[in-house]
């Protein structure tokens, strides 16, 4: 584990950080997925977890008692087990540590720097190592200590507010994504971080990466901060539409499933008016652009839903791609599965796992054109490469490995 990155860069077919290494002391999820995409894309990944194992292990539909999640989640990944807690910890790490590019962490703001593990440690142990930090509030402030999930950061972030029904349709709780997005997103801008750190770290030298989940989010809500700023305008959830494209939406079918149908340019409502049999709606005054449109959307979305309904989703989705009008069913998994065009461009991957035994993976993203979709391996086993990785990089005997074991360090 001493070479250098370009000694260490192997097959270009790993993808195009092959040769960089990244130390993980993540669990949950928005760590433990800017490690993957990192992974996906060739980087070596060393996951340190404690001996009891990540809690995501234990998440989602089991098969025989292991999580099919973490065959996705934790792939491409090396595992390892650490009691960070142990005296002997701190030279495990630091063994680590020299051996690695980056190290990405989401515990909550300063708890490692509470075990002797701050930033201090990680450049006395390798003055050129990139280190990423992802927590609720970010590093700094002073709510950064606070506790936060991926929800309190959708929340916060104002994307919960806008996912929501429209105001007056529901007095139900706002309504979540259905995944934990604002982990996700921390993630992805965790991993954007480090491999951008790491293209400039012979320029610049190595960064210290700061991701809030709560930024992460606010960064994503377009006009909504500078429309509030320079207007006063609060955005408000629309539901299933566009505020400002008409008609855009969710339409029912004859068979129960909804089918999107996005024909909000006028050319296109003129085409869609004549699909329907009734193209004289597309000279009805409230309709003959896409302000008016937008102002009378409740009876436009009436009208195209009493079409709907006589057609079944498929039958809807034919005839609307045969007239070019961007539409399209609302996919459930038996659906993503069964799709040509994902199948065409491999995003779903056959893997042999040998915990869960076979199982469809989603494809790394994005797809890198002369580099084949490929994982290299799923998910593995609580501390599965404890002794290749602690001998190789801490030197140490087997006997020494055993002790460490037996004490319970790893």
């Amino acid at each position: 584990m001493g070479r250098s990155v370009h000694d260490r860069a192997g097959d270009v077919k790993a993808g195009p950080l092959a040769g960089y290494r990244v130390l993980e002391l993540g669990h949950y999820i928005a760590a433990p997925f800017a490690s993957r995409l990192l992974g996906d894309m060739g980087a070596e990944v060393i996951k340190v977890e404690s001996p009891q194992g990540d809690p995501v292990r234990t998440w989602g539909a089991q098969h025989d008692g292991q999580s099919i999640w973490w065959s996705v989640h934790g792939r491409n990944k090396r595992c390892v087990t650490l009691n960070l807690k142990a005296p002997e910890a701190k030279g495990i790490l630091a063994g680590l540590l020299r051996e690695c590019d980056a190290i990405i962490e989401n515990f909550r703001a300063g708890q490692l720097a509470k075990m002797g593990f701050g930033d201090e440690f990680f450049k006395s142990c390798n003055p050129s190592i990139v280190i990423c930090h992802i927590s609720g509030f970010g590093q700094t402030g002073p709510k950064s200590e606070a506790a936060c999930f991926g929800v309190i950061g959708e929340a916060l972030g104002g994307l919960r507010y806008l996912t929501n029904h429209a105001k007056g349709q529901s007095d139900l709780p706002p309504v979540r994504s259905g995944i934990s997005i604002g982990d996700s997103i921390a993630g992805l801008y965790a991993a954007l971080g480090v491999a951008a750190s790491l293209a400039s770290r012979e320029r610049q030298g190595s960064k210290v990466i700061d991701v809030a989940l709560t930024e992460a989010v606010l960064s994503l809500l377009e006009g909504t901060i500078p429309e509030y700023s320079k207007l006063g305008k609060i955005r408000e959830p629309s539901g299933g539409r566009i505020p400002t494209a008409a008609p855009s939406n969710a339409f029912p079918a004859s068979d129960g499933n909804w089918v999107i149908i996005a024909a909000n340019s006028d050319h296109l409502f003129v085409r869609l008016c004549e699909l329907m049999g009734q193209p004289g709606l597309a000279k009805d005054p409230r309709y003959v652009d896409n302000i008016q449109r937008c102002r009378n959307v409740d009876a436009l979305e009436a009208a195209i839903a009493g079409w709907t309904r006589e057609l079944d989703a498929r039958s809807l989705e034919a005839l609307l791609e045969k007239s070019d009008i961007p539409a399209c069913r609302v996919y459930r998994a038996p659906e993503i599965v069964a799709d040509e065009q994902y199948r065409a461009r491999d995003m779903l991957l056959n893997v042999d796992d040998p915990i869960v035994g076979p199982v469809l993976h989603p494809a790394p993203v994005p797809r890198f054109a002369d580099i084949p979709r490929r994982v290299r391996w799923p998910g593995p086993s609580i501390g599965q490469h404890n002794e290749e990785i602690y001998r190789e990089a801490l030197n140490l005997s087997p006997a020494d490995f055993e002790a460490l074991r037996k004490d319970g360090v790893v």
